[in-house]
């Protein structure tokens, strides 16, 4: 058949790989395990990706373009800006529910770390995640769920590192679920900045 195979678009490829990913880490994450994944045959993926590189990159551009949306899905369902917060950062970690999963997404970011091109890709989801966070964090300050003066930009880099770190410190320590874990992190992390009822609201969401 010429052309793109159908049946299969592309983010449900995107999305395997990411489990794929965090099951097999850098060395298992071949064209032919995602195939096997999603019920196709390697080739497929070789004609839409061209390599296992250039499903990597394929994979980083969506993760940006991904971003955005979370924010706004985890927004809709809930009436408060700071509990859509705790929402978006709990799904940010989603796919890292276990301690070997974790490690195996951070192999592939030290990976990117090293690599101009994929490197250029993990900072363009960073910044687009920060503007995610300081978007809903500046939402919040205009309903009050903030204290006045709050520094929103702070405020956002800050939440950004509590990620980073409650998945190391939870990878390392394996108590509870890395969810319990980020979400006493960051209730901590919001109560300075938090009226009482806003924060008591954010950490039940």
């Amino acid at each position: 058949m010429a052309g793109r195979p159908r049946g299969v678009e592309d983010v449900v490829i995107l999305r395997a790989a990411t489990r794929v990913m965090g099951r097999l880490g850098p060395a298992g994450l071949t064209l032919g395990a995602v195939a096997r994944e999603v019920g196709l045959v390697p080739g497929t993926l070789v004609q839409r990706f061209g390599s296992k590189r250039g499903l990597l990159l394929a994979l980083a551009d969506q993760s940006a373009k991904d971003a955005g949306e979370r924010a706004e899905r985890a927004r809709q369902p809930h009436d408060s800006a700071l509990a859509a917060l705790t929402a978006l950062t709990v799904e940010s970690v989603a796919v890292m529910a276990t301690p070997e999963s974790f490690a195996n997404h951070l192999a592939f970011l030290c990976m990117d770390l090293a690599d101009p091109e994929l490197y250029a890709r993990a900072l363009a989801v960073h910044r687009a995640r920060t503007r995610a966070i300081e978007e809903l964090l500046a939402e919040a300050a205009g309903a009050a769920e903030l204290r006045t003066g709050t520094d929103v930009a702070a405020l956002a880099r800050t939440v950004q590192a509590i990620t980073a770190g409650a998945a190391l410190t939870w990878a390392l320590e394996r108590e509870g679920t890395l969810e319990e874990r980020l979400r006493r992190e960051l209730a901590t992390a919001l109560a300075p900045h938090t009226p009482a009822r806003h924060a008591d609201e954010a950490e039940e969401s």
